[in-house]
């Protein structure tokens, strides 16, 4: 199986599970134990703090919190900072933003969602249109999952502060951390990130705040782990696959990107123009390529590509039960273009063989599916 739905979960490394076992098998001691067991615990966690946190950050500035996923980081993030007046956010927010911002609206806060460019980027402009005195919060996703349009998300936010000062900037980097260079800068207040997307484990993520960022209150309550702001026992293992996944991917955060880029524009190279169009932009994110092949259904297409030994996404897999992606409805396309939805989303093992098999199936399951 040439599998390219990378952006809905990763295979985890052979090489972080096996250096992870450890802290599964023989050191799976309660990190708030105050015996060696314990201590040996809880030196892991404090080590990935660390390691994870230094990739992306100064931890002279910034913090990490261990969370149970991105969508819970988001929503730590969110509750936390949006308490009153009103928030804004992108309509190409993953729905673990979307949603929270929904529900902000039944909470006395006013959500605000920025329109979106037909790559899926938002329209900056028109997101500090929506900024005002009364702002708490703005949201913008860092690397779009439905279409992998990268957005600036450091000069966006110090325009936000530009225009408020007292704003809160929040940014999912789900699908960017260990994918694109990246490093925060004094205008992000927070940002969310995932290990099931990096070659690790579903069930563990984190949330990186500044440290002058107060306001960030817990979201489970009960032992004080995690400095008070997440209780519960740590997930080591979890933990430990994170660390050791992303020592790998940081490792060869670059070369990756380069080969992955190849791989992605060679198979959109041999896309039947005549079947496909391009929905991502070229200046995307490495990582994912979507198409749509007008007229047709990518579920049936999805499915048949599976039969054929390829497995691709129609979209994002939290609105898998949705007829249509919501992000790429914002970006204006029609009914025609948003049935035919595929997107195919590459890890660091897949190689340009995998995007010419890839390609060659696609073009064969679109042909089968006849004419539109």
């Amino acid at each position: 199986m040439i599998y390219l739905d990378n952006a809905a979960t990763t295979r985890p490394s052979d090489g972080a599970l096996t250096r992870a076992k450890y802290f599964l098998t023989d050191c799976y001691y309660n990190p708030s134990a105050l015996y060696h067991g314990g201590a040996e615990a809880a030196r892991l966690i404090s080590e990935a703090r660390g390691f994870l946190l230094g990739q992306i950050a100064d931890p002279a500035l910034f913090s990490l919190v261990f969370t149970s996923c991105g969508s819970e980081a988001d929503n730590q993030a969110i509750f936390s900072a949006a308490r009153r007046g009103n928030a804004v956010t992108t309509l190409g927010e993953h729905s673990a933003v979307f949603e929270s911002y929904k529900e902000l609206k039944n909470r006395g806060v006013e959500p605000r969602f920025a329109p979106l460019h037909a790559d899926g980027s938002v329209d900056v402009d028109a997101l500090l249109a929506l900024v005002d005195e009364k702002t708490t919060l703005v949201s913008v996703i860092h690397v779009s999952n439905e279409t992998g349009a990268i957005n600036d998300i450091a000069e966006i936010a110090r325009r936000v502060k530009e225009k408020n000062p007292r704003t809160v900037f929040l940014s999912d980097g789900v699908q960017a951390f260990g994918k694109i260079p990246f490093r925060m800068t004094k205008d992000i207040d927070l940002y969310a990130v995932s290990a099931h997307k990096i070659g690790a484990l579903k069930g563990t993520g984190a949330l990186i705040r500044r440290k002058g960022y107060t306001a960030l209150t817990p979201y489970i309550h009960g032992g004080g782990q995690e400095n008070g702001l997440r209780s519960g026992t740590e997930n080591v293992f979890g933990i430990a696959c994170f660390l050791y996944a992303a020592q790998e991917k940081f490792a060869t955060l670059s070369e990756d990107a380069k080969r992955l880029e190849t791989c992605k524009e060679r198979l959109w190279a041999l896309l039947d123009k005549d079947l496909f169009m391009r929905i991502s932009p070229a200046s995307g994110s490495p990582y994912i390529l979507t198409v749509s092949s007008q007229g047709r259904r990518g579920e049936t297409l999805q499915r048949m590509l599976w039969d054929m030994g390829v497995a691709v996404g129609t979209g994002s897999a939290c609105n898998s039960k949705k007829p249509h992606s919501r992000v790429l409805e914002a970006c204006g396309y029609p009914a025609s273009v948003l049935d035919g939805v595929l997107r195919i989303s590459f890890c660091p093992s897949n190689t340009v063989e995998d995007a010419e098999a890839a390609a060659k199936a696609m073009n064969e399951a679109a042909r089968a599916f006849g004419g539109v």
